[in-house]
C-alpha cells in the first residue's frame, strides 16, 4: 500500500475527491517501468491498469506481420488498458513503455469492479475514454493528410507535455512506431527539424530547442486535441 501523505502524480486520481482516492489506495502498487517494456499485448487478457505517474506509454495497433504505429501516448494524464472498464478482458493495443519512470497500477478485475460501483471513478474514466478515443481519431486523420515532419513535431511536442521536459530519450525506432514509417523517413523528418534549429538530438537523446517554432511547424492536429483538453 502507498502512503497516504505522498502527492497524487498521476492527475487522472488527482481528479477523484481525497476521501475515494484513500479508499482506492489499498488496491494501487508503485512500480518502476522500463524503457521498451511491453506492458500487455492486443489480444491478450489485461491484468493491470497503469496508472502513470513520470513513465509514458505509447498505445501500438499493428497492420501486418511485421508493421506498428502508435496511435496515442497515455501519461501522467490518464490510465492505460481502460478497455476493461467497458466490458472487454482483452486489450485492442500493445502497451510499451515509451519513457521509463514511475505508475502505479491496479489489478484490471478491481479496477473494473471499482468502475462499476463508484460514480466518482466512473465520472473521471469516462472523460479521460472521450479524450483517448479524440486523440487515437486525430491521429487516424494526422496519419492520411499530414507530411512526416508536421507528424513528428506533434509527437515530440505531445511527449514534452506528458513529460514536461524539452529534453527526452527516443531512438529511431520509437519514432517510426510513432509515426508509422521506417527508419529512412524518420531521419529526413528529423533532419529537417534539426536544420530549422527546432530540434537537436544525438544517440536517442532528443532536445527541443525551439518549443514556439516547433508547435508552429506541428500540424494542426497537436493543437485540435492538445489545445482542446490542455497540457497533460
Amino acid at each position: 500500500m502507498l502512503p497516504s501523505h505522498l502527492p497524487i502524480a498521476n492527475k487522472l486520481l488527482a481528479s477523484l475527491p481525497r476521501s475515494e482516492y484513500q479508499r482506492l489506495l489499498p488496491q494501487l502498487e508503485m512500480v518502476q517501468l522500463t524503457e521498451g517494456e511491453v506492458l500487455c499485448e492486443a489480444g491478450t487478457l489485461m491484468r493491470y491498469v497503469y496508472f502513470p505517474c513520470t513513465a509514458l506509454l505509447s498505445l501500438l495497433t499493428r497492420v501486418d506481420e511485421v508493421e506498428v504505429f502508435a496511435v496515442a501516448l497515455v501519461g501522467r494524464e490518464g490510465v492505460s488498458s481502460v478497455a476493461c472498464a467497458l466490458g472487454s478482458q482483452t486489450s485492442p493495443f500493445r502497451t510499451l513503455v515509451q519513457s521509463p519512470g514511475t505508475a502505479m497500477r491496479m489489478k484490471a478485475r478491481v479496477f473494473t469492479a471499482e468502475f462499476r460501483a463508484t460514480a466518482a471513478l466512473r465520472e473521471v474514466v469516462l472523460a479521460y475514454v472521450l479524450q483517448l478515443t479524440l486523440q487515437i481519431s486525430q491521429t487516424a486523420a494526422c496519419n492520411r493528410f499530414h507530411v512526416i515532419e508536421e507528424r513528428l513535431a506533434r509527437w515530440l511536442l505531445m511527449t514534452r507535455d506528458r513529460l514536461s521536459s524539452d529534453h527526452f530519450h527516443m531512438t529511431h525506432e520509437m519514432l517510426g512506431n510513432l509515426l508509422g514509417v521506417r527508419r529512412v523517413g524518420v531521419t529526413h523528418a528529423a533532419h529537417a527539424l534539426k536544420q530549422r534549429h527546432l530540434i537537436d538530438y544525438s544517440r536517442g537523446a532528443i532536445d527541443i530547442v525551439d518549443g514556439i517554432g516547433l508547435q508552429a511547424a506541428a500540424c494542426s492536429c497537436y493543437r485540435m486535441v492538445e489545445g482542446r483538453h490542455g497540457k497533460a
